[in-house]
């Protein structure tokens, strides 16, 4: 992520790629598919990435590389997203920060090229160059083994059942590359590469293009009318209005991401006060950084009969001070704002 300018936001957009642009060693900023881990220390263990309404696995929805200029602890740095997708709770979220040096015992030092690599490498990684096993279904971390083959992972008892019904059960003592055989068990969300851009400033011009779209023709209203409607336009109305407005010019951003800019709220309801917002354990406040736009639903194609994956806007706050509390992944905060129904 390039620094923002005072007010300004970059915008994220989903566009496929290949796999070898989404492993950790590209620093990717992606979506869906197992989470392309920086630091391979200290991953967040299963008792964190479980969702603390229903208790189970929470699944991966998006990582953002967020490295921030001028401090040389966080030369790498990056978001992981985790949303609970178990109906009928589909609720859960959590969110965790981890940065790097630039000198570490992950990287190179140099930045990665951007040819393909000559070898492709391994399908599916789920061993970490640190050593640390990944669970075959989410790959985050699995500390669980199969008792009858020792050789498959997993992060919980849930994922270890899915996986044993879907293949593992035919595979455990038949295959010396379990990594090779790893089935589809309809967990993970579909996987894009978070482009980039900047936003462009929106002329007054285009600005009254938009509203004139979305309210219609009022010239030619009698003048009752404009003074009933004015009277009867609610405070949600002006803010729906309004982040429709500011969406329009790129209707099809997942991402819009300003460290310490103001978030724009797609409703008027539950926009959080400074003390809804807790502060890092290290003392600092938190500081909006990025939210995610409705609009990634449509590529996460979560939605089934009954309740499934949903929101407004989800607004990440992280430590103004950007800490470093040990080697490992430190947990963010998260809020939630769902569209409220308006009659």
């Amino acid at each position: 992520m390039a620094a923002t300018r005072a007010g300004a936001a970059e915008l994220g957009f989903a566009e496929a790629a290949p796999a070898w642009r989404l492993r950790s060693e590209r620093f990717p900023s992606k979506v869906g598919g197992r989470p392309a881990w920086l630091g391979e220390a200290g991953l967040p263990g299963p008792a964190e990435l479980a969702c603390a309404l229903c208790g189970r696995p929470l699944a991966f929805v998006l990582q953002l590389y967020a490295p921030l200029p001028g401090r040389a602890d966080a030369f790498h740095r990056a978001l992981f997203l985790f949303c609970c997708r178990a109906p009928p709770c589909c609720a859960g979220l959590r969110v965790f920060r981890n940065q790097l040096p630039r000198k570490n015992d992950f990287y190179a030092y140099e930045p990665p090229s951007e040819s393909p690599p000559t070898e492709m490498g391994e399908s599916v990684c789920l061993r970490l160059k640190s050593g640390a096993h990944l669970c075959r279904v989410c790959g985050c971390l699995g500390p669980k083994t199969c008792s009858r083959c020792h050789k498959a992972h997993y992060c919980s008892k849930e994922h270890q059942t899915l996986d044993w019904r879907l293949g593992h059960k035919q595979a455990c003592t038949q295959s010396d590359n379990l990594d090779n055989t790893v089935p589809d068990h309809n967990f993970l969300f579909p996987e894009f590469e978070i482009v980039i851009e900047t936003e462009d400033e929106i002329t007054p011009e285009v600005v009254a293009t938009d509203e004139s779209e979305i309210t219609g023709n009022m010239g030619e209203a009698p003048e009752e009318e404009l003074e009933s409607m004015a009277k009867h336009e609610s405070r949600e109305d002006k803010i729906f209005q309004k982040f429709k407005t500011k969406i329009a010019p790129e209707p099809e951003q997942i991402l819009r991401y300003g460290r310490g800019v103001a978030p724009i709220w797609i409703s008027g309801e539950n926009i959080p006060q400074e003390k809804d917002i807790p502060d890092c354990p290290c003392g600092a406040r938190r500081l909006f950084e990025f939210q995610v736009m409705p609009q990634l639903l449509n590529y996460l194609k979560a939605d089934r009969l009954g309740r499934s994956v949903d929101w407004g806007v989800l607004a990440i706050f992280t430590c103004a001070e950007s800490c470093r509390q040990g080697t490992g992944y430190t947990e963010e905060f998260v809020w939630k704002q769902d569209v409220t129904d308006t009659p």
